[in-house]
C-alpha cells in the first residue's frame, strides 16, 4: 500500500521527485516558436516580401509591362532633381506635425473626461467612436460633399467661408484635411488616454487632494505625468499615419489647388498609376519608409521610450 506524499513546506520540490520537462508549445515554461510562426509567416508575406520587391523595383524603369530594365540610381537622382518631390516630402512633414499638434491636446483632454465613470460619459463616449468605425473612403466622401463649394455648407454660409471654395486656397486646403483626419482618428487616440488615465493609482489624486491640490494641478502634476509613455505610444501612430495618408487628399483635394496639397503619398500614385513611372514610385514608397523609420527612432530615443519604465514605480 503507497501513501501519498504531501508537498514540502517551504515550495521546494522533495528529494527523489523529479518535474517533467515542458514540451515545447506546452503551457510549461515559455511558448515556443510554433505560436510565433503564423504572424511571422504573414508579416513576412505581406510585408518584408513586398518591401524587397520595392526595393528593387526602385534601381529600374518599368511602366506596368514587360520586365523592368536595371537603371542604377537614376529614379533616385531624378528625385532629388524634382522639385514636386521635394514640396510633396515637406507637405508630409507640414501635415504631420499639424496633425500631431492639433490632435494631441483634444486626445488628451477627451481621454481623461471618458475616464470617468459617470454613465453619461459612457454614452457620449461611444457616440464620439463612432467614426473611428467608419473608413477612410467614406469619411473623405462625406467631408467632400458637405463642404461642397456648391451644393455644401460654404454655399449657404458665405459670410464665413468667403467665396466658399476652401479647395481653391492652400491653405484652407491643408486645413480641411488636417480636420478631417482629426474628426476620424481623434477617437482611436483618445481611446488610448481613456485606458492610460483609468490605470493611474487613485490614491495619488487622495494624497493631492490632502495636500490641498486642485483639479488643474492634478491633470499637469499627476495625470500627465503617468501618461508619458502613452504620449510617445500616440505621437508615433501619429507620425506613421500622417506621412502615409493617400486616400483622404486623393478624395478631398486631388493634390490641387496645383500642387499645393501634393504629399508624397499622393505623389507616388500619381507617378505611378497616372505616369506609370513604377520605379520612380517605388523610389518615393523606400523613401517614405526610410523617412517614417527614421522619426520614429528618434522620437522614441529622444523621449527615452526605449528606456521605458513603469509610471507607477514607488505606488
Amino acid at each position: 500500500m503507497t501513501t501519498a506524499t504531501a508537498p514540502a513546506v517551504d515550495g521546494t520540490e522533495k528529494a527523489g521527485t523529479r518535474r517533467r520537462p515542458g514540451r515545447p508549445g506546452t503551457g510549461a515554461g515559455r511558448p515556443g516558436f510554433v505560436w510565433a510562426a503564423p504572424a511571422a509567416v504573414f508579416f513576412g508575406l505581406f510585408a518584408l516580401v513586398p518591401l524587397l520587391l520595392v526595393v528593387v523595383l526602385s534601381f529600374t524603369r518599368w511602366n506596368g509591362l514587360g520586365s523592368p530594365e536595371f537603371a542604377g540610381l537614376e529614379n533616385w537622382s531624378r528625385l532629388l532633381d524634382d522639385p514636386v518631390m521635394v514640396k510633396s516630402l515637406w507637405l508630409s512633414l507640414l501635415l504631420t506635425v499639424l496633425g500631431v499638434v492639433v490632435q494631441t491636446p483634444i486626445s488628451i483632454l477627451l481621454g481623461v473626461w471618458a475616464a470617468g465613470h459617470q454613465r453619461n460619459r459612457a454614452v457620449l463616449s461611444a457616440i464620439y467612436f463612432v467614426p473611428l468605425l467608419l473608413s477612410v473612403t467614406a469619411v473623405s466622401v462625406l467631408w467632400r460633399a458637405v463642404l461642397d463649394p456648391n451644393f455644401g455648407v460654404p454655399s449657404q454660409a458665405r459670410w464665413l467661408f468667403g467665396d466658399g471654395n476652401l479647395f481653391g486656397v492652400q491653405a484652407s486646403a491643408l486645413g480641411v484635411l488636417v480636420f478631417v483626419s482629426t474628426w476620424q482618428f481623434t477617437p482611436l487616440h483618445t481611446l488610448l488616454y481613456q485606458g492610460a488615465a483609468r490605470a493611474v493609482p487613485h490614491v495619488l489624486y487622495q494624497a493631492a487632494e490632502i495636500d490641498g491640490a486642485g483639479r488643474v494641478r492634478q491633470f499637469f502634476h499627476i495625470t500627465l505625468p503617468q501618461l508619458r509613455n502613452t504620449i510617445v505610444t500616440s505621437t508615433v501612430l501619429m507620425v506613421v499615419g500622417g506621412l502615409t495618408t493617400f486616400d483622404t487628399v486623393l478624395i478631398l483635394t486631388q493634390g490641387g489647388p496645383g500642387t499645393d496639397t501634393t504629399n508624397s503619398a499622393y505623389y507616388m500614385y500619381q507617378k505611378a498609376f497616372k505616369s506609370f513611372d513604377f520605379g520612380a514610385a517605388s523610389a518615393i514608397a523606400l523613401l517614405l519608409v526610410l523617412v517614417a523609420t527614421c522619426v520614429s527612432l528618434v522620437m522614441v530615443r529622444v523621449s527615452g521610450y526605449d528606456r521605458m519604465r513603469s509610471t507607477m514605480e514607488g505606488v
